[in-house]
């Protein structure tokens, strides 16, 4: 059972975290994908194949500057960003004013059942304590249209569980992949394609791309 005080105190922790570091994160992650093919290319596929659903509504949870929401626009989706941070949204609005950005939690998202084609969760899933995951994936599968995609990027880890770790920014957490894929699936996921790969980072960690499809009537 999820103690919702425990939820509040340290989504207000996290809040409070990134609306103080703004300008840094905005200057550090703006480009930070021209040097990362491996993770450009996932969400490159992806928006491929939200256009393929016929519904390009694809939202970005824990949207941050609003960077990779405007990388889903420029590939075609109709593209919406979502972040804890109000300072987050606000940079994000100036930086991309023909873009919508709201403030929002990812357990409670501001979007009717079924309305998008995709949710791109791009490291957005991190901070959130192994037993607080589920109600955030079952809020992208209410959002999701049957056949919608899912993709969740994280750090992942050889171990059997999830590892507690300190991130620059607010305290985080790395997964295996496996656990993290059969996470998905008691969410009403199908997970189709992962990618692993080796970090440019001094923690370790490997970088895990999963790409999901929400069930229901049609699909598999």
């Amino acid at each position: 059972m999820i103690d919702f005080l425990s939820v509040a105190a340290h989504q207000e922790k996290t809040r409070a975290a990134y609306d103080g570091v703004v300008e840094l994160y905005a200057s550090l992650f703006a480009g930070r994908l021209e040097g990362q093919p491996f993770a450009r290319n996932m969400i490159g596929t992806f928006a491929e194949l939200v256009r393929e659903t016929g519904n390009p509504r694809a939202a970005d949870v824990g949207c941050g500057p609003g960077h990779l929401t405007a990388m889903l626009a420029d590939l075609g989706l109709d593209a919406l960003g979502f972040d804890l941070s109000p300072a987050m949204v606000d940079h994000a609005r100036r930086a991309h004013p023909a873009l919508r950005f709201d403030e929002a939690r990812m357990e409670a998202l501001p979007v009717a059942d079924g309305a998008l084609g995709g949710v791109l969760a791009h490291y957005s899933m991190i901070h959130t304590p192994p037993g607080e995951l589920p109600a955030l994936l079952a809020e992208q599968v209410r959002v999701l249209e049957p056949g919608g995609l899912l993709l969740a990027s994280f750090f992942a880890t050889d171990g059997p569980d999830p590892v507690r770790f300190d991130h620059k920014v607010t305290p985080a957490y790395s997964w295996p992949t496996d656990r993290f894929a059969a996470l998905l699936a008691r969410a009403g996921l199908v997970p189709f394609a992962r990618l692993l790969h080796d970090p440019a980072s001094e923690r370790g960690f490997l970088d895990a791309h999963v790409l999901a499809r929400a069930a229901g009537p049609g699909c598999p």
